[in-house]
């Protein structure tokens, strides 16, 4: 009798951690949900399809490389912060400067960036919206490109030149140093050309205009007159 209610106990013991294993891994996965996780933008064209604009071996290290670790960066600082379950837009308006800024800010770059591309645009040029406003803010098309050149050529360092809408309608250049955006400054980034030299060094060493000037080539202008609300 003694045995028969040891074995019982034993049995119940046995169950018991079972069903606490069972409740952590639900926890567990429950917390892992809830936690919002910071993924790399999926390629609409094949790592070889902006060539020779865009070589596949800077795509595989740009793209595969230099992004996937600002997203794994950013999964790792995020978690125990207030930004833990705040959207990416958020996170690069909002968070002091820092580790999580740096990198949630090159997350957002690059999303924007690589899915600007298109191996062969059906516009050359923006339409509607987008098109007007140029026309309005700098005057034509040509000289928009003139003086997004010269601000992405002329930023000394590493950085982005952005273009960006206003609360307002109005559209601006900005140069932005390192991993900024210009969401910091309150506005919605439409087009952005990366110089930092990673971004073209193994297709055009140091002749960062070349770079600039082929990238028009390859602007989806759909995708970029989408984002301006």
């Amino acid at each position: 009798m003694f045995m028969n209610n040891s074995s019982c106990y034993h049995v119940n013991i046995v169950k018991f951690q079972n069903l606490i294993i069972e409740l952590m891994n639900t926890l567990l996965m429950s917390l892992m949900i809830m936690i919002m996780t910071h993924e790399m933008p999926k390629l609409p064209y094949a790592h070889n399809a902006l060539e020779p604009v865009i070589s596949q071996q800077t795509i595989d290290y740009h793209y595969g490389k230099h992004l996937q670790t600002y997203v794994n960066n950013l999964n790792n600082l995020v978690p125990g912060t207030e930004f833990e379950n705040k959207d990416l837009v958020t996170i690069v308006a909002t968070v002091p400067d820092g580790a999580i800024f740096n990198n949630a800010g090159q997350v957002l770059n690059h999303t924007l960036y690589f899915l600007q591309f298109s191996p062969k645009p059906i516009q050359k040029e923006p339409t509607g919206k987008l098109a007007e406003a140029i026309n309005r803010d700098f005057g034509s098309f040509e000289n928009f490109k003139k003086e997004f050149n010269a601000a992405s050529v002329g930023l000394f360092g590493s950085g982005w030149a952005w273009l960006s809408v206003d609360k307002n309608g109005k559209l601006h250049i900005t140069k932005e140093a390192n991993g900024s955006n210009p969401v910091r400054s309150g506005l919605i980034p439409l087009l952005g050309f990366d110089v930092w030299e990673h971004a073209y060094y193994l297709d055009y060493q140091n002749k960062r205009a070349d770079h600039i000037n082929a990238l028009w080539s390859i602007i989806d202008w759909d995708v970029v007159g989408k984002r301006m609300k």
